[in-house]
């Protein structure tokens, strides 16, 4: 349980300061308009996945942009607390990314299918 709260912190403080360092904020921006109208969703792996098939390469990009910082703070939690990395971004799903959700938004539990909040 120790490290539960650990990889917790350690996450909760990097997303704290790593919205403008970590991804653009025009990447947040594309990607929570994508949230809202149910074509991007949060996974329970802790990454952003697509509920719907999209063709625009910006929102694409964005959406890898994001991705990438999220799998920098999950490695850097990992290496932090001796745990895998995947361990670290299921973490930050389960105590901090699905705190955020808003209703309407889509997340996709651990072995299940997209859900609507």
């Amino acid at each position: 349980m120790k490290d539960h709260f650990s990889i917790t912190a350690a996450v909760l403080a990097a997303l704290a300061v790593a919205p403008a360092a970590a991804y653009a904020m025009d990447s947040k921006a594309a990607v929570d308009a994508a949230k809202a109208d149910g074509v991007v969703g949060e996974q329970a792996d802790g990454f952003l996945g697509f509920v719907k098939a999209s063709s625009d390469p910006a929102l694409k990009a964005a959406v890898d942009d994001i991705n990438q910082g999220r799998a920098a703070l999950y490695r850097q939690a990992a290496a932090k607390n001796g745990v895998s990395v995947e361990a670290a971004g299921a973490s930050a799903y389960s105590t901090v990314v699905q705190l955020k959700l808003k209703p309407g938004e889509f997340y996709k539990p651990a072995g299940g299918g997209w859900v609507r909040k």
